[in-house]
C-alpha cells in the first residue's frame, strides 16, 4: 500500500525473490513526496518539489535493485551571511574554511572544535550508518558499535544544547551545527524528549559520512528508476487505487481500496501487507485506537530564478554560496526566539530557513535554454512552522510566514530577490509555497510531518518490543493479533512490525525511517521473507 519509494523497495525486493506483489497507489503516479515536477506553467524546470537531498539511502538499495540512479556531492557544505560578512564551509578546502572561522569569530577556536566535534560525529555514521539494513540492534547493542562513550553520551544522553553550547562559543556557528536537530521536526536544543538528538543523529550518518548529495535528474529520477525496476521484477502496479480499510486475523488479510479509474469498490486477498503510509493512517485502516495526530512543521518554498542574486558579502560569489545549504536567520538564539513564538502560536518575527540549488550541482533539471540564460532553481525549507499555526486561517498565514521568511532572505542579499524570480508562461512569478496542511492534502503525510511521527532511536525499545526471538517481525508472532499491543508501537526484529503477525510498516514512520532512504523499505520486505521460512 502506498507506491513512494519505499513502497517500490519493498515491492522490487519481494518481486525479485519470487513473490506475487501488488502495489496499491492513491495517486495518479507513483513516487509519493519523492518526485520531480514541471511546477510552473509552461517552464521546462523539473523541481524536486518535496524532498530535495539524498543522504540516507545505502548503495546497498541501489546495487540490490540494479537501479540507474546517481548522486553528486556538493563541495561547499554551508554558508551562512552574517550582516556583510559570513561563513562558507568549503568540504574540500579545510585552510579556507579555517579562514572563515577566524573572519567570523576572530579566533581559530570555534574551527578547531569544529573539526573534533564532525570528526566524532564521522566515526559515529560510519560505524552506525550500516546497521540500518542489518536487524534492529539494542540499545546495549548500538552503544558498543559506537565505542565511544563520550561520543555516545553527546549524541545519545544528553539534550544536543548542552554538548554545542560546550563545544563552540559562536552563535553563528552554534546555529549551524543545531539546524541538523531541527529539520523536519519542531523542537529546542534543550528539550529533555531527546527529539532533537534523534533528528540530529540522522541528518549525520547518511552513507557513513553524513554528506547531503543531490540526486541527478532530481528526485523523481530515482523514483522512476525504482517503478521501472519494480515492473521489470513482475510488480503488477495500480494507481488511481486507495485503500480504504485493512482486516486481517494475523495469517491472512484482505485490502479493500477504491478504484478511481476503474469505478467501485475492490477487495484482494493477500498473505502479508506492507504499509507505506504513516502509523497514524495505519490504525484508521485496521480499525485501532488511532495514536496522536502528528505534526509536522516546515514551510516549503519552491522557486525558479532568471539569475542568482547578488550578495552583501562580496566577498563570496553567489554560485558557491548557494551552492551548499544556504542559512538563514538560523543564529542560535534566533532558532530558539522563534521556536518560542512559534510554540505559543504566532508567526515568528524571523522565520528560520534554509535554501537548496539543485542546478548548480545539476543543470540536467533545466532545459538547455534555461540552463544556457542562467536561469536556476531555489528550494527553501523553514523551519519552526507548525502545523497549529494555519489551523484557523491557513491561507492567511501562509502568505503571512512566506513574506516574513523571504524578508529575512532579502535582508543579506544586495537586490530584491523578487527582482530576480522567473515568470511563468502566464507573466507569474515563479514560487510556490507548501504548508504542512498542503502536504498533508497533497500527498498524504499526516499533519503534514515528513517523517510520519517524531523520528525513533536507531535501535530496539525493549519496552515496546514484545518480539527480539524469533523470525517473525510483529508483536503477534504467532500469527495471533494481541488486542493491547499499539499496532503502532510493536516494533519486532526488523522495526517495521505491528500488533500482527503480516502487516508491516515500511515508510517513514517505521523505526529507522524518515528521509529519502529506502531503508524501511528494504526492512519490511526482510521481514516478511524472513517470516516465510
Amino acid at each position: 500500500m502506498g507506491g513512494g519509494h519505499n513502497g517500490l523497495v519493498a515491492a522490487t525486493y519481494l518481486a525479485k525473490a519470487g513473490r506475487s506483489v501488488l502495489l496499491l497507489e492513491r495517486l495518479p503516479a507513483t513516487g509519493g513526496a519523492a518526485v520531480s515536477t514541471r511546477a510552473f506553467h509552461g517552464v521546462d524546470a523539473r523541481l524536486s518539489r518535496y524532498s530535495y537531498l539524498v543522504s540516507l539511502l545505502p548503495r546497498k538499495i541501489v546495487d540490490d535493485l540494479d537501479l540507474r540512479f546517481a548522486v553528486r556531492r556538493r563541495r561547499i557544505s554551508s554558508y551562512t551571511p552574517h550582516g556583510d560578512a559570513g561563513l562558507l564551509v568549503d568540504a574540500e578546502d579545510s585552510a579556507r574554511t579555517r579562514e572563515q572561522f577566524v573572519r567570523l569569530t576572530g579566533s581559530e577556536r570555534d574551527f578547531d572544535a569544529w573539526q573534533r566535534f564532525y570528526a566524532m560525529t564521522g566515526e559515529v555514521a560510519r560505524r552506525v550508518f550500516p546497521t540500518l539494513t542489518e536487524p534492529l540492534p539494542t540499545r546495549a547493542e548500538l552503544e558498543r558499535r559506537v565505542g565511544d562513550a563520550t561520543a555516545w553520551e553527546a549524541l545519545f544522553e544528553r539534550p544536543l544544547g548542552e554538548t554545542v553550547e560546550a563545544t563552540f562559543s559562536d552563535d553563528v556557528v552554534r546555529g549551524v551545527v543545531l539546524t541538523d536537530a531541527l529539520i523536519g521536526t519542531f523542537t529546542h536544543a534543550h528539550d529533555p524528549s531527546l527529539r532533537q538528538n534523534r533528528c540530529f543523529v540522522y541528518h549525520v550518518i547518511g552513507g557513513g559520512t553524513g554528506d547531503w548529495d543531490v540526486p541527478i535528474g532530481g528526485m523523481g529520477a530515482f523514483t522512476d528508476a525504482l517503478a521501472a525496476a519494480a515492473r521489470a521484477a513482475g510488480v503488477r502496479i495500480v494507481t488511481g487505487a486507495e485503500v480504504t480499510a485493512i482486516a486481517t486475523d494475523g495469517k491472512v488479510a484482505e485490502v479493500t481500496y477504491e478504484d478511481v479509474e476503474g469505478g467501485g469498490t475492490r477487495t484482494v486477498g493477500a498473505r502479508d501487507v506492507l504499509v507505506n503510509a504513516s502509523p497514524h493512517a495505519l490504525a484508521g485502516l485496521l480499525g485501532a485506537e488511532r495514536p496522536p495526530r502528528p505534526e509536522g512543521a516546515q514551510l516549503k518554498v519552491n522557486m525558479l530564478l532568471r539569475r542568482l542574486p547578488r550578495l552583501r558579502d562580496t566577498s563570496v560569489d553567489p554560485r558557491e554560496a548557494f551552492a551548499g545549504t544556504f542559512h538563514i536567520a538560523e543564529g542560535y538564539r534566533q532558532l530558539q526566539t522563534a521556536y518560542e513564538q512559534a510554540a505559543a502560536g504566532r508567526v515568528p518575527d524571523a522565520p528560520p530557513s534554509e535554501i537548496y540549488c539543485h542546478s548548480l550541482t545539476d543543470p540536467s533539471i533545466l532545459s538547455p535554454e534555461l540552463a544556457a540564460a542562467g536561469t536556476h532553481t531555489l528550494t527553501l525549507f523553514g523551519l519552526h512552522a507548525p502545523a497549529r499555526l494555519f489551523a484557523t486561517d491557513p491561507q492567511r498565514v501562509k502568505e503571512e510566514l512566506l513574506a516574513a521568511t523571504l524578508a529575512q532572505l532579502d535582508a543579506v542579499l544586495a537586490e530584491p530577490l523578487a527582482d530576480c524570480l522567473a515568470t511563468d508562461a502566464d507573466g507569474r512569478p515563479c514560487l510556490e509555497a507548501k504548508s504542512p496542511l498542503d502536504l498533508e492534502r497533497e500527498v498524504g503525510l499526516p499533519g503534514g510531518h515528513i517523517f510520519h511521527r517524531d523520528l525513533s532511536w536507531p535501535y530496539a525499545d525493549e519496552d515496546a518490543d514484545a518480539d527480539r526471538g524469533g523470525n517473525a517481525d510483529a508483536a503477534g508472532g504467532n500469527g495471533e493479533r494481541l488486542a493491547h499491543v499499539d499496532v503502532t508501537q510493536a516494533t519486532g526484529r526488523w522495526g517495521v512490525g505491528t500488533g500482527y503477525a503480516n502487516v508491516f510498516l515500511c515508510g517513514a514512520g517505521a523505526v529507522r525511517g524518515g528521509g529519502v532512504s529506502g531503508v524501511p523499505g528494504h526492512n519490511a520486505a526482510r521481514a516478511v521473507l524472513e517470516r516465510a521460512r
